[in-house]
């Protein structure tokens, strides 16, 4: 079975959690006998995790050209790269002002006959739904090079390359919805993200959500039907917290509470803010760690200065990797306000650290997850008893941190990717 996918970041260059999944989920794909994978994205940079995977890059699509010339390799993974100025998170209303940052990371123009391809340079243009369509014109040119059998895209970004390729092949399409713009905006999505979500779902065979927070979402907002969508919860990469380390390099003098993800309304940040408010009132000796970036940051800084809490709060700024592993392995406790969460992976990663973690009710994850505190992202109130439940009762922590590592280790990629594989395999039986 042959399984083109597209996707718009991969780590470790991400802006949020669609990058990881998108690397858990293909990692766990790629090792399924028979599955030959695919997988496209705006530009690859040369240091993208391997995982037993051979990547492939192809930075520039010659449209006229009678096949891509691209190196195959072994293993049933190819990674091929397709520069362009998209960007994860941002609204279209917003590209104009984050492309400028941008704009330092790539290349010059190419020189390439404009009427022979589509120049994909990596230099960002002041019209995101114009790097969509482009995108998508060089993913149909893709999809014609090779027999493929199913068509995979991942998020709002990829469905019109996701059905530009179905319409090339005829081949089954399933889209994979991450988040919907009900998520990012607080309810009221952008018109024209909104009509490129729509189309998608409209397009796809089958809709995959990553919670039934989401499928309710896409069923109710979006008009679809409900036989269409299938909830496939995401999992999470595993690794270890050695507690012999953590102990060492703990500040026990301090305990520490933690928030780490995008800094905006999505996410609920000002809760966070608001449950530090309330505890510093009760305990002294906590460090509030917020990690992450995005819109709301500085209003965040100015909120927490106005309160008069900035001795206790630290902004270490965007985190991946081994940072994120580090993070949490240093906290006490660590909280997911968020508003509306399709999923969340990050709680996920706590557990595996042996972190006790609050969560919203409003979240994908609270579905799978059973040793975990939950309360609605606006009670503060309860999540700052939650808070101080966890410090002060030392049986209670205990058994959140045994309960959580053992539990998070059954959540993982490989059950994920066999859900979707059946789910193509029922569209080449139909």
């Amino acid at each position: 079975m042959k399984v083109l996918m597209f996707g718009w970041e991969f780590p470790p260059h991400i802006s949020g959690g669609l990058g990881t999944a998108c690397y858990g989920l293909t990692k766990a794909l790629s090792v399924f006998p028979g599955l030959d994978l695919t997988f496209v994205v705006p530009k690859i940079w040369g240091d993208e995790p391997g995982g037993g995977m051979q990547l492939l890059g192809a930075s520039e699509i010659d449209l006229l050209a009678s096949k891509i010339k691209a190196e195959e390799f072994k293993t049933p993974f190819t990674y091929l790269s397709v520069q362009s100025g998209m960007l994860p998170y941002i609204d279209p209303t917003a590209y104009p002002e984050a492309i400028k940052e941008a704009q330092k990371k790539f290349s010059e123009p190419s020189k390439q006959d404009p009427f022979e391809s589509i120049r994909f340079t990596g230099a960002y243009h002041t019209d995101l739904l114009t790097e969509i369509h482009n995108f998508s014109v060089v993913s149909e040119h893709i999809s014609r090079q090779q027999d493929y059998d199913v068509i995979h895209a991942h998020d709002w970004l990829t469905y019109p390359a996701g059905i530009k390729a179905k319409q090339a092949t005829g081949k089954p399409l399933v889209i994979h919805v991450h988040a919907t713009d009900f998520d990012r905006s607080g309810g009221n999505a952008n018109p024209d993200v909104y009509n490129i979500e729509k189309a998608g779902m409209d397009a796809a065979d089958r809709i995959i959500a990553v919670s039934n927070h989401t499928k309710k979402i896409i069923i109710e907002k979006y008009f679809i039907n409900k036989a269409k969508v299938t909830a496939v919860h995401n999992g999470v990469e595993p690794f270890t917290a050695n507690e012999d380390s953590l102990i060492k390099t703990k500040k026990k003098h301090r305990k520490t509470v933690t928030f780490l993800g995008r800094v905006t309304m999505q996410k609920g940040p000002q809760y966070f803010v608001e449950v530090a408010r309330k505890i510093l009132s009760r305990m002294q000796d906590i460090e509030f760690v917020m990690a992450g970036s995005g819109d709301l940051l500085q209003e965040m800084i100015t909120l927490v200065d106005n309160f008069g809490l900035r001795e206790n709060f630290s902004f270490p700024g965007f985190l991946k990797g081994p940072a994120v592993r580090n993070c949490l392995k240093h906290s006490d406790v660590f909280i997911m306000p968020s508003v509306s969460e399709p999923f969340g992976i990050c709680p996920l990663e706590a557990m595996f650290c042996k972190v006790p973690v609050i969560i919203s009710k409003q979240s994908g994850v609270s579905e799978v997850v059973q040793h975990s505190i939950k309360v609605d992202f606006w009670d503060t109130d309860a999540m700052a008893d939650a808070v101080y439940s966890i410090l002060t009762r030392r049986v209670l922590r205990k058994k959140m941190r045994k309960g959580g590592a053992n539990e998070v280790i059954e959540i993982n990629w490989e059950k994920s990717a066999l859900k979707i594989a059946d789910i193509y395999g029922s569209l080449l039986r139909a």
